[in-house]
């Protein structure tokens, strides 16, 4: 895209003399110059040119597998740059490991948050970290004056597996602060939050910027981007390719400048929903591993042939047990699971996936990949009973290969062969080589757990578009996830889940995110919702509805 009018971008690289307003201190937080990185088969990064100012926030965007993460590792310490150089605060630094990074005062939360759930907010905070202001009164204080400023408003001897989405991401931020960062990087800081929690993160943000904070900001939700950042960088194929003004620019020029397409919507269209029951969960309970309340508490749903039913809530809330109990993956659990007609609460999870299912899983790496193996192996899992992997009790590797080779071409994934192991993807290449092997696998049932999560707006077009094409054909799918435009867009129906039960259901066409961010959190009658709902009267009406007890 070129640079003119009002448009808000700008051509890279910007020059020194840029006409900004000089700000007490050093002018420029981080300046990356030149920077570039090689892998076998790769250029990742390719002289990249980053600058980022003193007490801002400034956003990097771009598509899976266009060098963000990679340039952030260099930044952090995690990889060595092959060329070029890294500045901060005016001081040209060679990170050698992630502690240079931090004593120059860089900080990174990661997108999957690193803390222990069995140990309290105030010992994560002091794990590794003990030299800095020991253990005793004098670090309490400091995590207290801390989490102040982060907005963490917790007893700091406060079990962390009893902390809320929002407050581990504060958390997380905290962690940084206290190993003295003022410059923090953000991977995907919103991809778990609800809009409210958004809300408070981002003035979270403005307050620590006012006081001299400066952060990186990568996101792929181009809205929250132009809502928080200061300055936006885009990166395409490994190297920058312009710079943009929020104020001025539009998410669909930021999205032409990152994929070179308009920006994707995940609207459904005309309605494919059947008579035909494929999943009817009745009863499902599920007692918590270490006693006490119930994870799953009578959970019953229904999804039809050609119905998408979406599940809503904050995480934590048993959305993960509800799956993996389908799934056949967890232990304990009372209820039954039917499937096209036929009862499979006892089935083993191969039986499952072999009667239908198919499973895209929220964390890909656990259980949706073998990241030192190949592409081609990973095509295999799930399916090395079935064609065309089978041939007999053998496995076919040619075939194993030719169909990993059109799972790539069909699903857009980036690698340079099938023959390289997964870990070398990035993120969303990942996760289109998982979303293209599930619905390969020609199934009646699909559980799809945050399938667009962490992938660039091109990404989440293809994954969108390949769940409209199979919903039109018939097939029913299960929709976690925590992007409600996502949610409302490609949903028939949506129900959502409070501590383990399903508390209310809403109508797509007429809910709203805030008022579905309400009901998520409990603050159902906020959202419109129905204590006594009448049996006849629209959805319009009644955007969020209680299930009744």
């Amino acid at each position: 895209m070129t640079a003119s009018g009002n448009s808000g971008v700008r051509p890279e690289a910007p020059s020194p003399e840029d006409a900004v307003p000089e700000a007490p201190g050093p002018r420029w937080a981080v300046e990356l110059a030149g920077i570039t990185k090689r892998f076998p088969g790769v250029v990742a990064n390719s002289d990249i040119h980053l600058r980022v100012r003193t007490g801002e926030v400034h956003a990097l965007c771009g598509e899976n597998g266009a060098g963000k993460s990679t340039l952030m590792k260099i930044l952090y310490g995690m990889q060595p740059p092959d060329e070029g150089t890294i500045t901060v605060d005016g001081t040209l630094v060679r990170f050698r490991s992630p502690a240079d990074a931090i004593r120059a005062g860089i900080g990174m939360v990661h997108q999957h948050f690193m803390l222990a759930d069995n140990l309290t907010v105030a010992e994560n905070v002091l794990l590794g970290a003990e030299a800095s202001h020991g253990i005793g009164a004098k670090a309490r204080a400091r995590i207290l004056e801390l989490a102040a400023t982060v907005g963490l408003r917790v007893d700091p001897t406060m079990l962390v597996e009893r902390l809320g989405v929002a407050d581990r991401q504060r958390l997380e931020i905290l962690k940084v602060l206290y190993r003295g960062a003022r410059t923090v990087i953000l991977d995907e800081p919103t991809a778990v939050l609800v809009p409210q929690e958004v809300d408070d993160l981002f003035a979270t943000l403005a307050t620590m910027r006012a006081d001299g904070y400066t952060f990186l900001f990568i996101s792929h939700k181009l809205d929250e981007v132009r809502a928080i950042a200061d300055t936006i960088t885009v990166i395409r194929r490994g190297t920058t390719v312009g710079t943009a003004d929020p104020r001025t620019v539009s998410s669909r020029q930021l999205a032409e400048m990152m994929v070179g397409s308009e920006l994707p919507t995940p609207e459904t269209r005309e309605s494919t929903v059947t008579d035909r029951e494929v999943l009817a969960v009745s009863g499902l309970t599920l007692a918590s591993d270490v006693g006490g309340r119930r994870v799953l508490d009578d959970v019953s749903l229904t999804v039809h042939a050609g119905e998408v039913l979406g599940i809503a809530g904050v995480e934590g809330n048993g959305q993960t047990e509800l799956v993996e109990a389908i799934m056949g993956m967890r232990r304990g659990v009372h209820g039954t699971v039917t499937l096209d007609g036929r009862d499979i609460s006892h089935a083993s999870t191969l039986h499952r996936r072999e009667a239908g299912i198919g499973y895209v899983p929220e964390d890909r790496t656990r259980h949706g990949l073998l990241a030192s193996q190949p592409l081609w192996a990973n095509r295999i899992l799930g399916y090395q009973s079935r064609p065309p992997i089978a041939r007999g009790m053998l496995i076919d590797r040619a075939a194993a290969r030719k169909d990993t080779e059109r799972i790539v071409a069909d699903f857009d994934v980036r690698t340079p062969s099938v023959d390289v192991p997964a870990a070398a993807l990035s993120g969303g290449n990942q996760q289109k080589l998982v979303v293209g092997r599930e619905l390969s696998g020609d199934p009646v049932l699909l559980i799809a757990s945050h399938p667009t999560r962490g992938v660039d707006v091109g990404a989440q077009a293809g994954i969108w578009e390949e769940l409209r094409r199979a919903r039109a054909r018939g097939l029913a799918v299960l929709l976690i996830s925590a992007d409600l435009d996502e949610l409302i867009g490609l949903s028939d129906s949506i129900a959502v889940i409070l501590r383990g039960e399903l508390v209310a259901t809403a109508d797509p066409a007429t809910v709203t995110p805030e008022e579905l961010g309400a009901a998520m959190t409990g603050a159902g009658s906020d959202a419109g919702a129905d204590n006594a709902p009448d049996a006849d009267a629209g959805a319009a009406a009644d955007p969020v509805k209680e299930e009744s007890s």
